[in-house]
């Protein structure tokens, strides 16, 4: 009888080891792999399903019993609808999609349609009338006229969204000085414009406070409004309108123009000194006859 070396016994008892944990753990890692995913039946095929990432939606074929029934009847084929919808609502898992990798999705109506027109041609149903094509499209219309899911994933987080820069914060900082848009603080005020310092030409913030305002409620006095050294409105050494014009105006004449008033012309119209006479002359005689009229009929 032949005997086998010791290390030969070993080597194969490792081999055939090493053979059983390698099938062993493929195993195990298609078991996790499988129930990563599961699968959720809805008993409806409208309104809102929750799962996680990467889980197959299924509906009950019950909840889609009378569309399929309505579906057949309507086709025109002779198909018993009944018949349909009762092979139909046998199904209980038919698969209309998955959840997303993203916050939200949708099993359209058009998708839910195709998946249990799949599933009644493939029951075998005797419902369908003569022409099972032209029932399966009814039926397919019929359904997805009158569903839709819409998935959601409960696990989905939204990426980080990187910090925008925004005025007056961190990201507005340039150059690593602290220079800050919006605002006249920092070292903004020591930057002379045109030096290598001043960042190429940046000037500091204007002084306004030397401007004139008006008070609401409060007369302000011409001198306290305009500088000592300034010439006022009105001033004789101002410029005024008309100086130096072609007219010859001098800076004495205050107003533009030197308008005067002229007397119209005469009109061929007008009374004349004669006629006013005759008429003054032709009352006072008509006057002395009514009255010598008068006192002979009195007598």
């Amino acid at each position: 009888m032949r005997k086998i070396p010791t290390w030969q016994t070993t080597r194969r008892a490792l081999t055939i080891t090493a053979v059983a944990a390698f099938v062993t753990g493929g195993a195990f890692l298609s078991a996790g792999t499988a129930s990563a995913s599961q699968q959720i039946v809805s008993n409806s095929c409208t309104g809102t399903v929750s799962g996680q990432m990467g889980d197959q939606v299924a509906i009950d074929g019950a909840s889609v019993k009378t569309l399929v029934t309505n579906g057949a009847n309507n086709a025109g084929t002779l198909a018993v609808g009944s018949w349909a919808g009762d092979s139909i609502a046998k199904n209980h898992a038919i698969p209309v999609g998955q959840v997303p990798n993203s916050a939200a999705g949708e099993a359209s109506g058009a998708a839910i349609g195709k998946a249990v027109r799949t599933a009644l041609a493939n029951s075998g149903t005797w419902g369908l009338g003569f022409d099972w094509k032209k029932t399966l499209d009814s039926v397919e219309s019929t359904v997805a006229k009158s569903c839709g899911l819409t998935l959601l994933a409960g696990n989905y987080v939204a990426p980080n969204t990187p910090n925008q820069p925004g005025a007056g914060g961190t990201g507005a900082q340039q150059g690593g000085t602290g220079t800050t848009s919006g605002g006249a603080s920092g070292n903004l005020s020591g930057l002379i414009p045109g030096t290598a310092g001043g960042r190429g030409g940046t000037a500091p913030m204007r002084d306004y406070s030397g401007i004139p305002t008006a008070t609401a409620g409060t007369a302000v006095a011409p001198g306290v409004r305009y500088p000592a050294d300034g010439a006022l409105p009105g001033d004789v050494s101002a410029p005024q309108a008309g100086q130096g014009d072609q007219s010859g105006q001098g800076a004495d004449i205050r107003d533009a123009g030197n308008a005067q008033s002229l007397s119209a012309p005469g009109s061929s119209n007008d009374v004349q000194l004669p006629m006013l006479l005759a008429v003054i002359v032709l009352a006072g005689v008509t006057a002395g006859l009514v009255r010598t009229w008068v006192l002979r009929r009195a007598s």
